[in-house]
């Protein structure tokens, strides 16, 4: 409606200035025009001392003057002579307006369009020896010049009906198309909120809500994504949860309704409660981490020199190693500082090496390499054991993700480590890769962007 009422407006004035201003250029022609030709006819008067029939008569040119009709009248206002056949005005008292300011001393002129033509009148005084002694009224009806006013005004009339038309039916196709665009999208919008995360909006185009619809679609796949993921994560945890809290149950079952139990397989079970309790107490943690990194709330970073934090690890880890006989190693080098805390680099290094352990059979080796390559400092954990097939490669950081869910509960882990790893160091602007090796086994990789030792 907006741009309808602007079209009206340029047409309304499409139809009304032109003319106006054709009109008034005709006034002004027929102004220069006819006073010329009036003052022509003083001329040919001027050497009068009186007018009146006979004198003005002889006087008059004989081709005439190419108006309508002439009057003159002598000073009293009475019509000495008529151009009009009848000759009817002749000794009559004609008092029209402009011949009264002519006798009075002054040029006058009017016109007006009426009726299809211009009806135009001009007078001025004759004088002799500075005294009005007459004066000449010319009037002029144009038909051929008003013909021509109104053949413009009716082929602007015809463009502008047909420019209205085609812009309200431009208006309307267009008002159209984009009404159906914006009811797609608000429907799309609806099923979207009310949980149909598969629905997409279907808008064609390029133009702006065309875009807006794409983005649309990519937000809701974005969306899609993020719910499934959120689905299966508590999926997968409330399943991680109840394994547990099963074998608590059972084994407390167990020992509750078995009779004369001996205290050695009371040991044996409450024993298995406790390890099911630590496995249950991990899981909490793990997912208390996860909560925390995907609320954004992380510590404000700090310079960490690694080398202190990985000798920690590796102290306690070395323990296990050996109680697994696999064979713990590293090489590292002090020029490592990054921007994080100690406590995240701890527990990134505790998850890489307590998974090489784990998953590396007695009398293999892991190898722990830590060092300054440029602007990054670089952590490597390298093992010997069976390696992580190709295809679950991609996706050995995604939460809960086991290669092997049998063996990898076996050996106790909750398949959230790994995902913690990835989180923790991608939110401090590093990168983690896993890989295989050329001889066999897995190598992690994880890249941090380096610290100068001073700053902050």
């Amino acid at each position: 409606m907006s741009y309808i009422l602007i079209i009206a407006a340029v047409l309304i004035l499409l139809n009304t200035y032109p003319l106006l201003v054709s009109e008034n250029m005709v006034f002004h022609s027929k102004e220069s025009t006819m006073l010329s030709a009036v003052s022509v006819l003083v001329s040919s008067l001027s050497g009068l001392d009186h007018l009146n029939e006979e004198n003005v008569s002889a006087a008059m040119p004989a081709e005439g003057s190419g108006q309508s009709r002439v009057l003159i009248a002598n000073a009293a206002g009475r019509i000495v002579y008529d151009t009009r056949e009848t000759r009817e005005a002749v000794g009559n008292y004609v008092f029209y307006t402009e011949l009264v300011l002519a006798l009075s001393g002054n040029d006058a002129f009017s016109c007006i369009y009426r009726n299809g033509a211009f009806r135009s009148r001009a007078a001025s005084p004759v004088l002799y020896q500075n005294q009005i002694i007459g004066a000449v009224y010319a009037y002029e009806y144009d038909r051929a010049q008003a013909a021509l006013l109104e053949g413009l005004q009716s082929n602007l009339m015809r463009i502008s009906i047909a420019t209205g038309l085609g812009v309200l039916l431009i208006s309307l196709l267009l008002s159209a198309m984009l009404t159906r665009k914006i009811s797609a999208l608000l429907t799309a919008i609806r099923e979207v909120r009310e949980g149909a995360y598969s629905h997409r909006a279907r808008i064609f185009g390029r133009d702006e809500i065309a875009q807006i619809g794409q983005e649309f679609n990519s937000l809701t796949d974005r969306l899609q994504k993020t719910e499934t993921a959120r689905r299966r994560f508590v999926s997968d945890a409330s399943h991680e949860l109840k394994t547990p809290l099963a074998a608590i149950r059972l084994l407390s079952d167990s020992i509750l309704q078995t009779e004369n139990i001996d205290m050695e397989t009371t040991r044996e079970f409450v024993s298995d409660i406790g390890a099911e309790a630590e496995r249950l107490s991990r899981i909490t943690e793990d997912l208390l981490q996860l909560t925390r990194l995907d609320s954004g709330i992380l510590d404000a970073p700090a310079p960490v020199e690694m080398l202190p934090v990985l000798a920690q690890v590796l102290r306690m880890m070395s323990l296990v190693a050996q109680e697994k006989g696999v064979d713990l190693t590293y090489h590292a080098e002090e020029d490592c500082v990054v921007s994080g805390t100690k406590d995240e680099i701890y527990q990134v290094f505790y998850n890489l090496v307590d998974n090489a352990v784990k998953y590396t059979p007695a009398g293999g080796t892991v190898q722990v390499t830590l060092r300054r390559e440029e602007r990054e400092v670089v952590l490597k954990v390298e093992d010997n054991g069976s390696g992580i097939p190709e295809e679950d490669l991609p996706r050995v950081f995604q939460r809960f993700y086991r290669v092997d869910k049998a063996r990898s509960r076996a050996a106790g882990g909750t398949g959230l480590g790994l995902s913690i790893v990835s989180d923790t160091v991608t939110r401090r602007g590093g990168t983690v890769e896993a890989g295989n090796r050329f001889l066999g086994g897995a190598v992690f990789t994880v890249r941090w962007p380096a610290l100068e030792r001073g700053v902050k």
